[in-house]
């Protein structure tokens, strides 16, 4: 138990420092293995690896398409186009809820979270400068749009986060449907009544919009595709994924397909933007698959039974261990696949058993997985929001108390509400 509890110490020391949890996640491996008892060559060649490599052949092929298919949103300016119309729709007067509304498109509609703070961000510039709001809530705003209820609570998401938990529990994406609703609408809604209520607090205190130093990314200003033609790939992902029940795999195929045959007058950028997102979704891939190997590690220690006993202990519902359990993991990885992969190769099976057992859904658990995934991960080592203030160009000081509530908080009382309706017997 001590060895398992230091290996996660120094995952997520190292990991909060900065360190690349592609060799971060064997040494901490290798502290569990040692002070399990197991050989430590053997606990790396052998079980380190192979969860690594189990890992990666299943969901290779999801991240891989999922890069591709985002970047050739964003090649292609159909992300840009989908973003500018929607906030001209909701009007400049309510920056905050346009590009809430723009980054929450785009993700629900499969594009990678990394990718929507590339084509929102210049929109958001734009828009924050015309209605005169501070930029210290642009991170909090995307974050808001692209890292919570579209990622983990809403029905049908095709991000990795809602989809792990499908073999695990046997489920389909739109598991725990009304589960997932009401927790996407506590985020949602509990998220923009904080930032317009921040947005009104800053203005009063005469804090309004300054201009950028530099510009962390090009702002595009070619012109974009037609809005209805570049909502149909998005629109193809979900529909061959949650109503034809195709495999991800095949529905980020047709997705693709489409948007070729949408863009073949830029046929010429297509071997890049392609190229581009292949060699992106390695680094994607590796860091879970490091994740995950570690838990493998961690389930075949000694401690760990001692470990599952604590954790299946906790008095009450099932789903509150799995919260429980998620959530650390997620935040000591500063990862929301990351951490539910370790969680969930370690403690799914019996998740899995306790449903079968007990009557509560495997739905319910899947979509508890997938919500908890979606809280402690946001702490401030995590990649995605590393990314969002480096593109930003603001500073934690700046932006990440902002972050914390809308990323953090409120999922985590998403997560709560969703466990007492799962107890209510509401999926």
């Amino acid at each position: 138990m001590i060895g398992i509890i230091l290996g996660l110490i120094v995952l997520m020391l190292l990991a909060y420092l900065g360190w690349s949890i592609i060799w971060v996640a064997p040494i901490a491996a290798g502290v569990v293995a040692l002070t399990g008892g197991l050989d430590l060559l053997d606990a790396y060649k052998d079980t380190y690896m192979g969860g690594f490599v189990s890992f990666a052949k299943q969901w290779f092929p999801v991240f891989m398409l999922g890069a591709i298919f985002g970047k050739l949103m964003d090649d292609t300016g159909m992300a840009r186009s989908v973003a500018v119309a929607l906030t001209k729709i909701i009007g400049t007067r309510r920056a905050i809820l346009g590009v809430l509304v723009s980054s929450a498109v785009l993700t629900y509609g499969g594009v990678s979270l990394f990718v929507v703070v590339f084509a929102v961000y210049p929109l958001a510039l734009t828009l924050f400068r015309e209605a005169n709001i501070s930029r210290r809530l642009i991170p909090a705003t995307v974050a808001l749009g692209a890292f919570t209820f579209t990622m983990t609570a809403l029905p049908g998401t095709p991000q990795i986060q809602n989809l792990i938990p499908m073999d695990y529990f046997q489920t389909s994406a739109t598991a725990a449907p009304i589960m997932g609703i009401i927790a996407a609408l506590i985020m949602a809604g509990g998220g923009y009544f904080y930032l317009s209520w921040r947005e009104k607090k800053l203005t009063k205190n005469g804090e309004t919009y300054t201009e950028p130093k530099e510009n962390n990314i090009e702002n595009k200003e070619a012109p974009t595709p037609n809005f209805i033609l570049s909502l149909l790939p998005l629109l193809a992902v979900l529909i061959t994924l949650n109503v034809f029940k195709w495999d991800i795999v095949i529905a980020l195929i047709s997705g693709i397909t489409l948007l070729l045959f949408l863009n073949l007058h830029k046929a010429k950028s297509f071997v890049k933007a392609i190229n581009n997102g292949a060699t992106g979704s390695v680094i994607a891939i590796i860091n879970t698959s490091a994740a995950v190997g570690f838990g493998t590690v961690v389930k075949v220690v000694p401690g760990f039974e001692k470990l599952t006993e604590i954790l299946m202990g906790i008095k009450g519902n099932p789903l509150i261990s799995e919260a429980v359990a998620v959530n650390v993991l997620a935040g000591a990885t500063g990862s929301a696949s990351g951490g539910m992969g370790i969680a969930l190769e370690a403690l799914g099976s019996k998740y899995y058993e306790i449903a079968m057992n007990t009557g509560i859904s495997p739905e319910a658990f899947h979509r508890i997985a997938s919500l908890s995934s979606g809280g402690l991960d946001a702490l401030p080592h995590n990649g995605a929001v590393l990314t969002l203030l480096t593109i930003t160009g603001m500073s934690h000081k700046d932006s990440y108390k902002d972050i914390f509530v809308v990323a953090v908080l409120i999922p985590v009382i998403s997560v709560i509400v969703a466990i007492i309706l799962a107890s209510l017997g509401i999926f």
